[in-house]
């Protein structure tokens, strides 16, 4: 059987938060035995990224460049969203409306100078959301990773897709968990446990597909 090296990064805590989703899910996927996907051929590796504008690329290089992924899933936290939202591009722009864990806020500047506009993701994204909704997981597209530190490391993982074209990549953002939100709040959450299932279900889909669905999914604003 062919091993696929899946390499799968979060985000440590920020913005005073005493977690983040990302973080968890990633542990979970490395620390626990995952029989579905090791009898899909699929391993596994995990790293925590510094929530950093200047930290978060160097470490994320270092990590693809440790672990030779054949695909690379970023994950992140997008407090408010409802579902799972896998995004379909990056835009090259750093516009910081809170500072990042090194106290950095940076306006309007450029990710990689001369680097192209935007970069698409190269994962499956429309087969992702596909097979969430169908397994009772809410989900649906994203056409903005936003500006922060997401972003920017969603558009180094397009960098580093346009340099090995063997390498496939993306960026998926993960709703509150519980915990994260005061009592009685409105804002929408997953429990860790739909994370964990959502984010293994969205990387057997990376591996097994190559050509994403054909199904409309865009916006009308």
């Amino acid at each position: 059987m062919t091993t696929t090296r899946v390499l799968v990064t979060g985000f440590e805590a920020f913005a005073g938060a005493a977690s983040n989703p990302s973080d968890e899910v990633v542990r979970r996927l490395v620390s626990v035995p995952q029989p579905e996907l090791a009898e899909a051929g699929v391993e596994v590796r995990g790293v925590i990224l510094p929530v950093s504008y200047r930290a978060s690329g160097p470490a994320l290089m270092a990590a693809i460049e440790a672990h030779a992924p054949d695909v690379v899933i970023a994950l992140g936290l997008a407090e408010g969203r409802s579902g799972i939202t896998p995004e379909r591009v990056a835009i090259n722009l750093d516009d910081a409306r809170i500072a990042d864990n090194d106290g950095d806020q940076p306006i309007d500047a450029a990710i990689e100078e001369g680097g192209p506009a935007a970069r698409f993701s190269t994962l499956p994204v429309k087969a992702i959301v596909a097979a969430l909704t169908e397994a009772g997981l809410p989900a649906s597209l994203s056409l903005t990773a936003g500006s922060f530190v997401c972003n920017h490391v969603a558009y180094l993982v397009g960098g580093a897709v346009e340099r090995d074209p063997g390498l496939r990549g993306g960026f998926i953002h993960v709703p509150a968990t519980p915990d994260l939100v005061p009592p009685g709040s409105s804002v929408p959450t997953m429990t860790i446990d739909e994370l964990e299932r959502g984010i293994r279900l969205a990387i057997m889909t990376a591996v097994r597909t190559t050509t994403d669905a054909k199904v409309a999914g865009g916006s009308i604003h």
